[in-house]
This record gives C-alpha cells, structure tokens and sequence, in this order.
C-alpha cells in the first residue's frame, strides 16, 4: 500500500511539472523520500499497531482412532468426508480369534462351576474339605474376571466414532472486531471477533532431553488469536486448514484503520488471481 500511494504521488508531481504549475527544483526532487517518510513514520508503523494484520487458518478438532486390539481388518463401512454421527461404525476387526477365546473360557468356567458345586455339596455334607471348596471358588472367579476381559477385546473388534464429525484421512484401505479474507473465498471479506489469545504456541515448548537448546529454539514468534466468525454458517463450511489474512481493528489509531480496510481488500481481490 505504501508503494502504491507512494506511486499516485509520483504521478501527480509528474503531472504538476509538465503542466508547470510547480518548478522542479531541490525541494520537489527530494520530496519523494520525505513522502515516503512521513507514510511510514506517519501511518504505517502506527497501523501495525492500532489495526494489526497477519495469517489465518481454519482448523478443526481432530482425534486420531486407534483400535484397542489388534487383527485383520474385514470392513470398513465409511466413506471420507462423509458425516457421522456418534457410535456410527468405522470399522471392524476380524473377532474369530476372539469368539475363540471367549468360547475356551466358558468351557473352563462352566467345568469349574460343575467341580464347585460339587465340592459344595461334599462339604455340606461333611464328606469334603472347605479348602477345596475355596479353591474351586478362586477358580471361577478368576475364569469370571477373564471372560469379562475377553468379551470385551471380542467388543472392541467394532470401532464406533466417538462422536459426530467427519472421517477425514481413512487410513484403512474476547472482543475486538475482526475482518479476515480467505484464499478459499477470493474477493470477499467477513467480520468476526477475537475469543482468546492462544497462551501456549510450539516455540513455548520444552521438552526434557539431553541435548543443548538450540538457537533456532529461541526465536520470536507472534502470538496467536482464535477468532470467531459472525456467519457461524460459513464458519461451519471452511475446509479445515484453509489460510488467508486477518486485520484485527483495535481501540488505537482509529485513523489507519481505512487503510488497513483497504489492504484487507485489495488482498481478497488479489486471491483470485494468486489463490494459493
């Protein structure tokens, strides 16, 4: 933007000599670079203050599945992107192995139960010992506790979305008013406001490891605003991971906040022909 007011005043100075109305003498030669001074002294450092600009991105909330048991995998009934709703199924494992294994521990369960009430009935009638009686209980409930985990591995052999959303990569076979622009929608702007200043960003992080710091670690990075549109409708249809540029219109040098308006637009408009 600088440039190009920079430029329009190039031309009128141009336009003002050739019709003679000004001599071009020192002070019109230099008149440029003092121009151009007091556009960035002036009103464009103070812009990036009061009406700050930088990237956006949409994101979503996203949980990776990973199957509680192992096996083959023998359907996968959803399709990508298609909408789910909680408990849907996303796939199954093979539960051969599994109904086996439930299978093996009824059979030793139900031997068990026969053997206990058998040695119940010895020991009620003083012909047994009450340690074997003890021992056949242990038994069962031992076989019990193991045909509970059974059924369960045998159960999860059905994985169910734990919510609604979408599958997206089906690896199996608080006030400031805000304007943004999306690479994804070139020409148009939208309004929102900012709900939160992220308080952790990646460059924040550290890890417990025996290597040094390294410099690229330490840098500076700016912070980071979640930002709520006011078309919830549109918010809903981004596309995670689409970019553009937000301008943030804050409290201060409410002046520049035309041009930050401006430059928010031209950068929509400029989409169409650059939206990558």
């Amino acid at each position: 933007m600088i440039v190009v007011l920079l430029n329009v005043y190039l031309v009128l100075l141009f336009l003002l000599v050739k019709l003679h109305i000004v001599r071009f003498n020192a002070f019109w030669k230099i008149s440029p670079f003092i121009v151009f001074l007091l556009l960035l002294v002036g009103l464009f450092i103070p812009m990036g203050w009061g009406a700050p600009q930088g990237s956006a991105v949409v994101v979503r909330n996203s949980v990776a599945i990973v199957p509680d048991v192992a096996g083959e995998v023998i359907d996968v009934p959803v399709a990508a992107n298609a909408p789910l709703k909680a408990n849907d199924v996303l796939f199954r494992i093979d539960p051969v192995p599994y109904d086996a294994q439930v299978k093996a521990i009824e059979a030793q369960l139900k031997l068990s139960a026969t053997r206990l009430a058998q040695m119940t009935q010895l020991f009620e009638r003083e012909a047994g010992r009450g340690f074997d009686v003890e021992q056949r209980q242990a038994e069962v409930d031992q076989l019990k506790a193991q045909l509970e985990g059974a059924q369960w591995n045998r159960d999860k052999t059905t994985v169910r979305a734990p919510g609604d959303g979408y599958v997206t990569n089906v690896a199996l076979r608080k006030g400031a008013r805000v304007e943004v622009t999306f690479k994804y929608l070139p020409g148009q702007v939208f309004t929102g406001k900012v709900e939160t200043v992220l308080q952790a960003i990646a460059n924040g992080q550290v890890q417990t490891s025996g290597l040094a710091v390294q410099s690229k670690g330490i840098e500076a990075a700016p912070f980071v605003a979640r930002i709520k549109l006011d078309d919830t409708a549109l918010a809903d249809s981004l596309p995670a991971g689409s970019t553009g540029t937000a301008a943030i219109f804050t409290d201060r040098v409410r002046a520049a906040h035309i041009i930050r308006k401006v430059l928010l637009r031209q950068i929509a408009i400029t989409n169409y022909v650059n939206p990558f």
